[in-house]
């Protein structure tokens, strides 16, 4: 991933106030360890089960052209002239050997006909396809994410610059996008798409600035320049064809055209026409994770598995907000163009060269209505159409967030860690009842807030905002090379809405230092969506 340029840096500027990972230690689980590992181990079985076949016919044969030698039924000396009928025999005796076989099983007698080599690698090979068969995998081949080019990318300034030249905006408005730009954790170089940029370079007849491009045709132009680029990349990478994806799944929460996304992916790729394709619409920021969960239980239904492509991104050029109410300009200082395609598979062949295997994927749906109204597309009062982001936005996301790791928590914390949350939640219940038992309040017990850390690797943490990253680094007790690469996500390419997990993940993969990615690491993916709903993934490195 090439590095964007940016008045901020993580790496050199704040590596006073940040401790290598090196420095920091804390007590990893050995039992986890140990899973992650026979994860690992475990994709090369189809490998191993091939090796096996073959070693099982070599005891086979050598078994019994040795019978056939002490019986004298073929000569001991090599003769390419009795070589047919050498073949013969031994096929011949082979079949005899396995009816004789299948008549002992059936018969229940305890004769042993083959030997105790061939009958133990019988019994490897069995094992290993009960292992295949009671586990459903979904492996990441490959992900790749939308680098847009010099054209597309603006400063601070420009972008003020930019809404300036809306001519809608007041002063005051003006100012309040300035406040909230230079709080936001962006960088000087992230991206707009040309229907909006060209407003700083463009000019009409009259020689004043174009406005902004919110036609179906600029909006077309944005999500096929994003979405085509992604998606040959992560086939090539991948090392597969169109022909070879069997479901296709983009979401895009705020442009649903027809003919769909999916259909203008199928058309240019030329893919095959019995594709299942899944074109998902207004899940906000955590529909990334959605998406690869409906392809991966669309892969689980196909009889022999198979491959599916999930894209997302989020279009820019039809959502940019031209009002005055502040709760709508928020999404014009945060949101920025980008993308991410991904390709998964459930084929066990595929698990030696894959990436990644998916371990956990957790969603949870808030129910109440501050949870629907907290990102919710709407009119202002003046008519102008424009998502309105809640005051109250970090405080639900992390009442949902909470609510997704309690669900998460059992699959990836040692044991240890949830008996202290146990533990702390019998000492609340019993205070709290002593003390209706004397009447009058007790002291109250904390909850234990366990720590992902010692299940977790690294967090890939959705780059809603600096106040989201800095609420959720605080909450779970991370360090802050645990949140770089949402920092740096967040500073070089803002806010892509559901992409931006995967941004994330190769700032990771190719860049972080503090804590570098390693066979065997688990990665938690956590992004946040409209309506409001939290979604978690965890991924083992392969």
């Amino acid at each position: 991933m090439k590095h964007s340029e940016s008045d901020i840096s993580l790496s050199t500027a704040a590596d006073a106030d940040t401790p290598e990972y090196r420095k920091y230690q804390v007590r990893k689980s050995k039992l986890i360890g140990l899973i992650s590992w026979t994860h690992v181990i475990g994709t090369y079985i189809p490998q191993f089960i091939l090796c096996g076949l073959g070693v099982l016919v070599a005891l086979i044969f050598n078994q019994v052209i040795v019978d056939l030698m002490k019986k004298e039924h073929i000569a001991r000396d090599f003769d390419v002239t009795s070589l047919p009928t050498t073949i013969m025999a031994t096929f011949a005796a082979i079949a005899d050997l396995l009816v004789r076989q299948v008549n002992s099983i059936m018969g229940l007698r305890k004769e042993a006909l083959f030997s105790p080599a061939v009958e133990g690698t019988v019994l490897a090979l069995i094992i290993m396809v009960w292992m295949i068969c009671s586990d459903n995998p979904t492996y990441l081949l490959s992900f790749a994410t939308f680098k847009a080019p010099e054209s597309w990318r603006a400063s601070h300034d420009e972008i003020i610059e930019m809404m300036r030249r809306q001519e809608v905006f007041t002063q005051d408005s003006l100012d309040f996008m300035r406040r909230l730009l230079d709080r936001s954790g962006t960088g000087q170089r992230t991206a707009w798409p040309p229907g909006i940029i060209r407003s700083l370079h463009e000019k009409d007849e009259n020689g004043k600035p174009l406005k902004s491009d919110r036609t179906i045709a600029g909006s077309r132009h944005e999500a096929h320049t994003v979405i085509f680029d992604i998606v040959e990349k992560a086939m090539k990478k991948a090392n597969i064809t169109p022909q070879e994806v069997d479901v296709l799944v983009i979401n895009c929460s705020l442009f649903s055209p027809t003919p769909s996304l999916c259909a203008a992916v199928i058309a240019h790729f030329q893919m095959r026409g019995d594709i299942l394709s899944y074109n998902l619409s207004g899940m906000g920021c955590g529909a990334s994770l959605l998406a690869l969960d409906l392809g991966k239980n669309m892969l689980q239904r196909r009889k022999w598995g198979g491959k599916a492509l999930v894209v997302s991104t989020e279009v820019i050029t039809p959502n940019l907000y031209l009002g005055n109410e502040r709760g709508f300009l928020v999404q014009n200082t945060l949101f920025r163009c980008g993308g991410s395609a991904m390709v998964i598979s459930n084929k066990w062949m595929d698990g030696s060269r894959a990436w990644f295997k998916l371990l956990h994927s957790v969603r949870v749906q808030s129910t109440n209505e501050d949870g629907y109204q907290c990102v919710f597309e709407t009119e202002d009062g003046d008519g102008v159409r424009g998502v309105r982001l809640s005051k109250d936005i970090v405080k639900v996301a992390g009442k949902t967030m909470e609510k997704n790791l309690t669900r998460l928590g059992p699959y990836v914390l040692p044991l240890s860690e949830q008996a202290k949350v146990a533990i702390s939640l019998i000492a609340k219940f019993v205070m709290k009842t002593l003390g209706k038992i004397v009447g009058k309040k007790l002291a109250s017990v904390k909850i234990y807030v366990p720590d992902f850390k010692r299940g977790i690797d690294h967090f890939c943490i959705h780059a809603g905002g600096r106040a989201v990253i800095d609420g959720i680094e605080k909450n779970m007790k991370l360090q802050k090379y645990h949140t770089e690469p949402s920092r740096m996500t967040l500073m070089n390419y803002g806010n892509t809405s559901s992409s931006s997990i995967w941004y994330e993940l190769e700032y990771i993969m190719e860049h972080q230092k503090n804590n570098p990615l390693k066979k065997g690491d688990r990665v938690m993916q956590v992004a946040f969506g409209s309506g409001f709903k939290c979604c978690s993934g965890v991924w083992l490195k392969l």
